[in-house]
């Protein structure tokens, strides 16, 4: 395998607990499958503080960060003799009216600050570095929108964990010793029609989402569950589990294009695929998300998020 130790548990997390940014950009793409393409892609990654510390440097409070997820597949190639307990590639769930597809992916860079120009510098760079030993399958520019809310005009995020659990919830702990430190993320990129949702009255928005528009308060529960209850997953222990949420609107009036790319970091992946399953296949069954009805997932994949200490181990001899 690659250089690097294993002989320490790495602790070191990547910057899974930074603070929601006001632009980023969502990259994913595939490595070539010679040996050479291999290569680059872990000199590259590896070395990926090097590369915000270019970038970032020249404005240190624009906060520039950059996320590295590595597929399942990828995972095999780089590191052959350990696997992160839950990683796999993403299930896709066939609701009775909606479908939540799987998508190819092998590395995500999940690019974040405060200014739009720096994503931009810093995922050039990156790029010209990877050069053809990937090929993109996915970019999507994103930025924050308002007070936080999604293109279907409610804030987006409020359940997300803070302070201490915060860790709890998005990063693996000492159970896996081997993958402390590191996530599991999720990505999803979902299309709105906006026509056909803007038509709605405001109060059936609202009972479609679970909270009121303006304010952001929560409605009670009603007969059939709205997408806040049906992503509110609760554990045998009665206690709920959270993920990390770190969603952003995106698209070009122009295009018409208007969406939101999902991206959920967890320290258990299931919790994730049982909000997704609860969304698609409905719960009690057949009573799926209505949010789907005017809301479109195009793209579905899962990685997994190494910390710091093992993602500089992956450089190559």
């Amino acid at each position: 395998m690659a250089s690097g130790s294993w002989d320490r548990v790495p602790i070191e997390a990547q910057s899974v607990e930074a603070p929601l940014s006001q632009a980023a950009i969502f990259l994913v793409v595939n490595v070539g499958t010679n040996d050479a393409d291999l290569a680059i892609v872990r000199d590259v990654i590896s070395d990926i503080g090097g590369t915000v510390r270019a970038v970032g440097f020249r404005e240190l409070s624009a906060r520039l960060s950059c996320i590295v997820g590595v597929g399942s597949a990828l995972w095999d190639r780089l590191v052959p003799d350990r696997r992160p307990a839950q990683l796999h590639e993403f299930i896709a769930v066939a609701g009775p009216a909606h479908a939540a597809p799987a998508t190819p992916g092998d590395l995500l860079f999940h690019i974040r600050a405060e200014r739009t120009d720096l994503c931009f510098e810093f995922e050039k760079l990156l790029l010209e570095r990877l050069g053809s030993s990937v090929e993109v399958v996915d970019e999507t520019p994103g930025f924050r929108y308002f007070d936080d809310r999604d293109l279907l005009g409610f804030v987006d995020g409020t359940e997300n964990p803070t302070g201490g659990s915060l860790a709890h919830y998005a990063l693996i702990g000492p159970g896996e010793p081997d993958f402390e430190g590191g996530s599991y993320v999720v990505v999803q990129k979902y299309l709105h029609r906006l026509d056909t949702w803007n038509a709605l009255p405001t109060e059936q928005q609202e009972k479609i989402i679970g909270r009121r528009k303006i304010d952001n308060v929560e409605l009670d529960p009603s007969a059939r569950k709205s997408h806040k209850d049906l992503n509110t997953i609760t554990g045998a222990d009665g206690v709920e589990r959270k993920i990390l949420r770190d969603n952003m609107p995106f698209g070009s009036p122009a295009r018409g294009e208007f969406g939101t790319y999902f991206i959920g970091y967890a320290a258990d992946v299931s919790t994730i695929e049982k909000m997704l399953s609860n969304m698609f296949l409905g719960d009690p069954p057949g009573a799926y998300d209505r949010i789907l009805d005017h809301s479109t997932a195009v793209t579905g994949t899962n990685f997994f998020v190494p910390s710091n200490d093992l993602l500089e181990s992956l450089a190559a001899d």
